[in-house]
Order: C-alpha cells, then structure tokens, then sequence
C-alpha cells in the first residue's frame, strides 16, 4: 500500500515534468489545413501558429494562414500593403467592436515593434497604434461582419499610414469547436477593384477541402 507521504511524492514529480513539457512548435512546412483558403498566382503564404510570437496577449489558440498581395511590399504598387490573414481558432472567442480594436491593436504594436530594431527606425518616426472597428450588414455566411481602419507606421517606408479593413466572422457545421476569423487589409479605398481580390479570397474559402 502506498503511503500518503509517497503518493503525494509521485504527484508533484508527475505534475512537474508535464509542466516542464515544451509545447509542441507549430511547423508551418507540415500544417495541412482542413480548410480550402485561395492561393491565387503570384500571392504569397505565410502561416504561423497562434498564440501569435510578436503579440502573445491575443488570448487565441489556432492558426494564422496569411495572403499577400503580389505588390504587398512595393511602394510603387496599387498592392502596396494589400493582404489578408485567416485566424483558424480553438473553441468560440468573443467577437465584438472592442474585442477586434483590442486584438488588432496587440496584433500591429509587435510588428512594429519587431522591426524597430532591424529596421534602425528612430523613435520620432514611431506613431501610436490606433484600430477603429464598428459591426456592419452581415455579409452572406458570416456570422458577424466588421469594417474600420488601422493608424500605424509603415515600418517599410517609416511613415505613418492607414490600413482599411474589413473582418468576418464565420462558424462551420464540419468545426464544432472552432472559429475561422478572417482580415481583409489595404491602404486603398473601399472603391478601388483591389478589394474584389480580397474578397474573392473569402467567397471562395471552404470550412473543409474537397475529397
């Protein structure tokens, strides 16, 4: 019969080599998404696992599946600073005005705050980040939709600049425990045909692949 004194032992070993247990790494090589997001030519991927390295205070677990322009990082180009990122996330976060302004306003203070120091930018150059987000007509599909704009500093250009931004919310029957967020981001006008692109990248997403 075990003592109380020893299994008590057994316990506080057990429970610390589980805490001392790394988390396993999202490996953005391997991940193979359940879910069907465009990838149209030319467009980069980047995908990342959440919570996020640069902006740990989102309080999400999942994955960030990212789309870039093909002129994303050209000054000179309608795409400049044009993409789109999927939040792929456990369970169902609440969603609101507040609660995106908040996250996004994490989200862009650590990539800027990461390229500070690559980048060499003084500090006279930084602005405050600022996210203005308001629920609008929910679009087919959605269960939520949002629009507002971000105020941040190109760290590219080192100059302020202004992201539009649009947000869906979306719940699958095949992803009863999760949550698919989905960013739309450009300094171009609700107007300009650049917004078609993004938007096709969500009309055409599917919550899982075909077989």
């Amino acid at each position: 019969m075990i003592r109380r004194s020893s299994l008590i032992a057994l316990l506080l070993i057990a429970t610390n080599t589980w805490a001392q247990t790394p988390a396993k790494e999202f490996d953005a090589e391997k991940y193979d998404p359940a879910y069907a997001l465009a990838i149209p030519q030319g467009w980069g991927v980047e995908r990342m696992g959440i919570p996020i390295e640069f902006a740990p205070s989102i309080p999400y677990k999942g994955v960030e599946d990212l789309r870039f322009n093909p002129g994303w990082s050209d000054p000179k180009s309608n795409g400049y600073w044009t993409y789109a990122f999927l939040w792929h996330l456990e369970g169902r976060p609440e969603s609101s005005p507040q609660t995106i302004e908040k996250n996004l306003t994490a989200y862009y203070n650590g990539l800027v705050g990461r390229n500070i120091e690559r980048r060499k930018i003084p500090k006279e150059k930084l602005v405050q980040i600022k996210a203005k987000i308001k629920q609008i007509t929910t679009d087919k599909g959605d269960l939520q939709t949002y629009s507002g704009t971000i105020d941040m500093l190109d760290y590219m250009a080192q100059m302020p600049i202004t992201l539009n931004c649009i947000v869906h919310i979306k719940l699958c029957p095949q992803e009863q425990n999760n949550t698919f967020m989905f960013y739309e981001l450009s300094p171009r006008p609700p107007a300009d045909d650049i917004w078609k692109e993004l938007q096709n990248l969500w009309t055409t997403f599917e919550c899982s692949k075909a077989k």
